[in-house]
């Protein structure tokens, strides 16, 4: 196995990350990101589920959207299917995150999502998988090779929908206005909340 350097590691996520966000479906991104806003007007949230890396994925994109009020939480798929799914609401949207699309612990989660009249946003590298094919709108986000020596761990599509989603949330800012004034009132600590109070 050849032995890289840790910044040619570094380089490689990065270029294949760039890679599939310039592939990105420029008008379902907007959509995912009017229907937050849709879902916010409306006294609705966003849930977030995901399994493994995904999961971990899907918390950061939580917290994130959380950022620019866009109300959302993390529901663990193992919890949901022990009540945890009465968190769901009529009106709200769930984003459903999976490289490969097919995460058993996640379809299993889509008929009763659906029942409660949720809208369904699909996350995943395959838009003929389960996931893709079930949602209500589905964003892809393939990326051709992970860095990692066995092409297995998911380290530069972890980033990638991170990325994405990050991309959403600033879109989400500048089209509603958010303020400094704003993002001060929620975040008053640390470091951030220091830069925003000096500024105010």
């Amino acid at each position: 196995m050849q032995m890289r350097k840790i910044s040619q590691i570094l380089k490689q996520e990065l270029e294949e990350a760039a890679r599939a966000c310039g592939q990105v479906d420029e008008k379902k991104a907007a959509a995912a990101a009017d229907r937050m806003l849709e879902t916010k007007a409306r006294g609705g949230k966003v849930i977030l589920c995901g399994c493994g890396t995904s999961g971990a994925a899907a918390k950061k994109i939580a917290h994130t959207l959380n950022c620019v009020e866009i109300p959302a939480v993390f529901l663990s798929p193992a919890d949901a299917v022990h009540g945890g799914l009465g968190i769901a609401r009529h009106g709200d949207t769930a984003i459903l995150i999976s490289k490969g699309g097919n995460t058993e612990e996640l379809v299993r989660l889509m008929p009763v999502l659906k029942e409660k009249e949720t809208f369904l946003i699909g996350v995943s590298e395959d838009e003929a998988s389960r996931i893709a094919c079930g949602a209500d709108l589905f964003l892809k986000t393939e990326i051709k090779e992970e860095p990692c020596p066995l092409g297995m761990l998911a380290t530069a599509s972890t980033i990638t929908v991170i990325a994405l989603f990050d991309a959403i949330a600033i879109h989400i800012m500048e089209k509603s206005g958010y303020t400094r004034e704003q993002f001060h009132l929620i975040h008053p600590g640390g470091a951030v909340g220091e830069k925003l109070a000096g500024g105010r």
